[in-house]
């Protein structure tokens, strides 16, 4: 687990959830993923009318993204999920154990919309990092 972040499932008196954390803090450089859609490289809607599919296309834009921000999964902090329909939701757990895991889940918000981007769409995620900062030198 990284070092900088701490994150606590369930802090007393709170019920512990299966898929976040109630609490994550850390130091370092903050870093924020716009809501990622499951559209490849070339614009393509990945997985019309399969939830899974278009979930692995979005966690692939996120790893994407925090790569070149110089982050991983590990240093994610806090996602949203924004979801056409909630019944997806244990899909979208299944999904999400392939890129973290239950020890460093993130703290999280699950928000059910009408519509998202463009018809087709059934999933966005947004993402928080902190990545640890290389502690100061002595300056001479």
């Amino acid at each position: 687990m990284s070092a900088h972040i701490t994150r606590i499932h369930a802090p007393e008196g709170v019920l512990e959830a299966p898929g976040y954390s109630n609490v994550v803090s850390g130091s370092g450089r903050t870093v924020y993923v716009s809501g990622q859609i499951a559209r490849d490289v070339d614009g393509n809607l990945v997985g019309r009318g399969d939830f899974v599919a278009q979930a692995e296309q979005v966690f692939a834009n996120i790893e994407l993204c925090l790569t070149a921000a110089g982050a991983t999964f590990d240093d994610v902090v806090k996602v949203t999920y924004f979801l056409t329909d909630m019944r997806n939701i244990p899909l979208l757990r299944d999904v999400l154990w392939h890129w973290t895991t239950p020890e460093k889940r993130w703290a999280s918000s699950a928000v059910q919309v009408s519509a998202l981007f463009e018809p087709g769409y059934l999933l966005e995620i947004e993402a928080v990092a902190i990545v640890a900062t290389p502690e100061a030198g002595p300056t001479s």
